[in-house]
């Protein structure tokens, strides 16, 4: 395969940076930004041994691309028991997610950096037959050097934002080298599918995984004694959150402390080490505070609880009367997804800045589904709805966009399945 200058200076600046990951990577792990255990997975030496017989490669770069792909793992080893899979992820939140989330038998490995060696190691070891990538993770190295080893590539529920089409369409070559060297793309929607076509990658129809899941999962012996604990109380929910959105919502809940229903406020923190300090503000704001991650209990006074612990997030909106879906209330997270609340009947909120969901949203909001709340104001009247019952509506017109995808779900599936062996 003949690349392109700038992805062979591309290879050569990595393969000559290489000897200074196992450095940054401690440094990043003394930061808790990775697993010290866990650090060889990121220079590429496996930690399990690959088994025998066919394997595909899924990949998601974080949280919630990771999740997306669980629709996919659930088909896979339903449709061919005898496939082994496995996913590869880039951050310790995502990682704790998978093992919480994959079902037995499929095998977890952090995503080894995009260096010349590292990769050589990592594909060498697990000799993939498909490799699928979702959204919009591009890694020369890896992805070229799986090519070469003979594999199929997909890359679903692609998605490509203007910024990052501006900065291929400088290096047009390298751009189609990479985007080519693809078996198969399902562009999330129309505006993803015109910019990847537009640096040459093919267009094989649509799919946004971000539709595709299932419910989230919840503990049923734990959630009996929370509904038993909440009673009748609404249950107002901010999921997901990063800095200042808590501080927003505790702006937007002072006003209904003294509703006769006592409603209750879960705030569960995107990153769970955050929960510690959220809860100091809440208690030091005068929120009677409670958090999970230290053993308190939602308790007739509290009126503030801090949910700071991973996994749980389908307790919380099974309870809720509503929920903001978080990084949507500071520009620069991009949104979460507005479809973890709505399938389980709880109404969603969000806040304006969710360019890494538009497109979902843009269809919940034009259906009126889901309800934009720009600031405090803005989620204190929302939250009074919901204290008063009046979003049932909104919820119902949420689950019918939800459950719409199941075909276009089959259909990518399908596209997927050609390609293994």
């Amino acid at each position: 395969m003949s690349l392109p200058l700038s992805l062979r200076l591309y290879g050569l600046a990595t393969g000559l940076a290489e000897p200074l990951a196992p450095l940054l990577l401690r440094a990043r792990a003394r930061r808790g930004k990775e697993e010290t255990t866990r650090l060889p997975e990121r220079l590429g030496h496996a930690s399990k041994a690959r088994p025998d017989g066919p394997l595909v490669w899924l990949h998601g770069a974080s949280v919630g691309e990771s999740l997306s792909l669980l629709p996919l793992v659930d088909r896979l080893g339903q449709d061919r028991p005898g496939l082994n899979i496995l996913v590869t992820s880039g951050t310790v939140t995502s990682a704790e997610m998978m093992r919480l989330r994959l079902p037995a038998g499929v095998i977890h490995q952090y995503a080894p950096v995009d260096a010349p060696r590292a990769a050589r190691r990592f594909l060498d070891h697990w000799r993939p037959d498909l490799v699928v990538f979702v959204e919009s993770e591009l890694w020369p190295n890896l992805l070229l050097g799986a090519k070469r080893h003979g594999a199929k590539l997909a890359l679903v529920s692609a998605r490509m934002t203007e910024a990052s089409a501006q900065g291929w369409r400088r290096t047009p070559a390298s751009a189609k080298a990479m985007l080519g060297a693809f078996d198969l793309v399902l562009p999330q929607d129309d505006t993803a599918a015109a910019r990847l076509s537009g640096l040459g990658a093919r267009d094989d129809g649509r799919l946004n995984l971000k539709y595709a899941g299932a419910s989230l999962p919840a503990d049923m012996e734990a959630l009996a004694p929370l509904r038993a604990a909440v009673g009748e109380r609404p249950v107002l929910v901010v999921a997901s959150t990063h800095a200042d959105e808590e501080d927003t919502a505790l702006d937007a809940f002072q006003a209904h402390l003294d509703h006769p229903d006592r409603p209750l406020l879960v705030i569960v923190p995107r990153h769970p080490d955050r929960g510690a300090w959220v809860a100091d503000m809440a208690d030091a704001r005068g929120f009677a505070t409670a958090r999970r991650g230290a053993g308190g209990e939602v308790t007739p006074n509290i009126e503030v609880y801090v949910a700071d612990t991973l996994g749980e997030m389908g307790l919380w909106l099974r309870l809720g009367r509503t929920a903001l879906v978080g990084g949507s209330m500071v520009a620069g997270v991009g949104g979460h997804n507005p479809l973890e609340p709505i399938r389980l009947g709880c109404p969603a909120l969000t806040g304006p800045h969710v360019p890494s969901w538009q497109g979902v949203y843009d269809e919940l909001i034009e259906a009126d589904a889901v309800r934009v709340v720009a600031h405090a104001d803005a989620l204190s009247a929302a939250f009074g709805d919901a204290i008063a019952g009046r979003d049932e509506v909104r919820a119902a017109a949420a689950q019918v966009i939800a459950s719409r995808q199941a075909q276009a779900l089959d259909a990518g599936f399908a596209k997927v399945e050609a390609l293994l062996p």
